[in-house]
């Protein structure tokens, strides 16, 4: 198989469209994060699944990105950075919240408790739970940014389905509001950026067409050859 432009263009907005939709279910019936739930098979599923999407989702935006690097400007390369920055910190995060922080519940339930509260928007932590801390603090300021400044960047330049890069904004915005909303699953906002990305896949995979339909399309709009029409 030859690997084309079109191949992995279309190969991002794939993965764009699985990491939303792996987004959107984990957040379906979600237990409360304590220590018995993070000892459970289900819970490193959903760990994997997490993992997944910042992946997946790192491999969607730069699909996105590289579409239309002119149209995108300063403001997508500032986007793309901060944002995919994000999804590499998420899976590391993720990743050390699946493996690691089971196997020394036992031994560190206080630590534990701590890195479950934070993970929590709005929650605190009792203790000292070192870089980690910092590490989830800096995640969620360059999902947020990043979130907002590439859906802005994608909206104004037209590449993309704008309602999806709106809502891909947007819904970086409305996590703001969760430590105002205390009463309200703080898990529901996941869910429009998981919308976003698989509307964003979709606009990304259906806007590549094939060599072969560009050239139809070229030679039927072209003139003819004034030495052939004669």
């Amino acid at each position: 198989m030859t690997v084309t432009t079109t191949t992995l263009t279309r190969a991002a907005g794939v993965a764009a469209v699985v990491g939303g939709l792996l987004y959107i279910g984990v957040q379906i019936n979600h237990p409360h994060l304590d220590l018995d739930f993070i000892g459970t098979t289900e819970w490193k599923v959903r760990q994997t699944m997490k993992m997944l999407f910042a992946a997946l989702s790192l491999a969607g935006i730069t699909g996105m990105y590289l579409r239309k690097v002119t149209r995108a400007g300063v403001l997508g390369l500032i986007g793309y950075l901060t944002l995919g920055l994000g999804f590499v910190l998420m899976v590391s995060i993720e990743a050390a919240g699946g493996f690691v922080l089971p196997a020394i519940a036992q031994t560190s339930p206080a630590y534990v408790s701590d890195v479950l509260a934070v993970a929590v928007p709005g929650g605190h932590a009792v203790g000292d739970i070192g870089l980690l801390g910092t590490l989830i603090q800096l995640d969620g300021v360059l999902y947020l940014a990043g979130g907002l400044l590439f859906g802005i960047a994608l909206f104004r330049a037209r590449i993309l389905a704008r309602w999806a890069a709106a809502l891909l904004a947007l819904g970086a915005l409305a996590t703001l509001a969760i430590p105002l909303l205390p009463q309200v699953n703080f898990r529901l906002f996941a869910i429009p950026t998981g919308i976003a990305m698989v509307g964003l896949g979709c606009s990304l995979w259906r806007d590549q067409r094939t060599p072969a339909a560009r050239s139809l399309h070229g030679a039927a709009s072209s003139p003819l050859d004034p030495t052939i029409a004669k």
